[in-house]
This record gives C-alpha cells, structure tokens and sequence, in this order.
C-alpha cells in the first residue's frame, strides 16, 4: 500500500510544481513584481506541493528501504511530468530522441532494482 500512496503523492505534488511553474512562464509577465505577486499567490499551493512530495518520499522510502531508489524514480516521474507539461502549455511534441532518453531512464530504473 506504501507504494501507491508514494506514487499518489508524488505524482500529485510533482504535477503541481510543474504545473505552477509552466503556467508562469506561458501567462506570467516576466518582471519582478508580477512574478513577485503571483508567487505570493500560489504559496498555499507551493506548500502543499512540498508537503506532498515528502509524504511520497517518506513513504517509499518505507515501502522500500532505499532512498537513492526513491529519489530516481521521482525524477523519472518529474521527467515525464515535464514532458506533459510542454505538451499542454507550448504543444511540443517529444521527438524520438526524447522518449529513447526516457526509455532509457526507465530501464536503467529497473536494472539498478533487480538483484
């Protein structure tokens, strides 16, 4: 059950992050005091992204006892969070190269798991 709710909340709070910080950079002036206030504006939402992203670490560091795993594969989950994002903000569509890079983090996730 630790790895759904490590995954639940890792995804959610990484979705959220990046979720913020595209929608900045697509609708938010870049000076100072725009990105001051919106900043200001979205705190609520960076603290719980936060939030989330430590219950997820915590608990698949539970569900398995090693944390240099854990902090791979929310990077991985980052990586293809990124990829949606530029998706829906900019419409980039990844290229071939892209998803073998990804492709390639994936299988290096589950050749450094196995034993």
């Amino acid at each position: 059950m630790n790895y759904i709710y490590s995954l639940a909340c890792l995804f959610s709070g990484l979705f959220l992050i990046n979720l913020i910080f595209s929608y900045q950079s697509k609708h938010i002036d870049s000076a100072f005091w725009e990105t001051l206030k919106f900043h200001l504006r979205v705190l609520p939402l960076f603290l719980t992204a936060n939030m989330l992203i430590g219950y997820g670490v915590k608990f698949g560091f539970k569900a398995i006892h090693n944390l240099t795993y854990v902090l791979v594969t929310s990077k991985g989950i980052e990586i293809l969070i990124a990829l949606i994002m530029g998706y829906i903000f900019l419409k980039e569509v990844p290229t071939w190269k892209t998803l073998l890079g990804f492709s390639i983090i994936v299988v290096g996730l589950i050749v450094s798991k196995i034993k």
